[in-house]
């Protein structure tokens, strides 16, 4: 029978605490362990934490927030997607001369960088699902802004 709060053993265990009650320093991994992947989204998402949550998050489980270099670069709009698309198709049928693309074909095309234009380094280089993307705009071409299906006809679509 147990008096008290001492801790139960059994044959052959040791009598030490169970580790919940251990008391210690938070160590990163215990860290890790316990948010899980929400160390990541609270660091680069310090600005919405209120003083008291950021206060918390630095003094008590020691989380920073991310540095610039850090932060992921701004999400692309469905516009620029779209215009991305739409050159790489311009691309594919100034090669090729039509745009039957096969479904699984990706195009490969170079964006230039921000910079003045002259140097190679300032040039960026993507992949582009054209196949996919060019079948995708024939089944929801009456869905598709007559601006859209203006731009397409304009470099040779057939839609049926």
């Amino acid at each position: 029978m147990r008096r008290g709060n001492a801790p139960s053993t059994s044959p052959g265990s040791t009598s030490r605490p169970a580790a919940s009650c251990r008391r210690g320093p938070a160590t990163s991994y215990a860290r890790a362990k316990i948010w899980g992947g929400g160390c990541a989204s609270v660091r680069l998402g310090w600005d919405t934490l209120t003083g008291a949550q950021q206060w918390l998050c630095e003094q008590v489980l020691e989380i920073e927030p991310a540095g610039e270099n850090e932060k992921p670069a701004p999400r692309r709009s469905q516009a620029d997607k779209w215009a991305l698309n739409l050159a790489a198709a311009t691309q594919y049928y100034q090669r090729e001369g039509h745009l039957r693309v096969p479904r699984s074909h990706i195009e490969r095309i170079t964006l230039s960088g921000t910079g003045d234009g002259d140097s190679h380094e300032d040039q960026e280089v993507r992949e582009v699902k054209l196949g996919a993307w060019v079948g995708n705009q024939r089944s929801r071409a009456t869905s598709l802004s007559p601006e859209r299906i203006e731009h397409l006809s304009a470099i040779g679509m057939r839609w049926t």
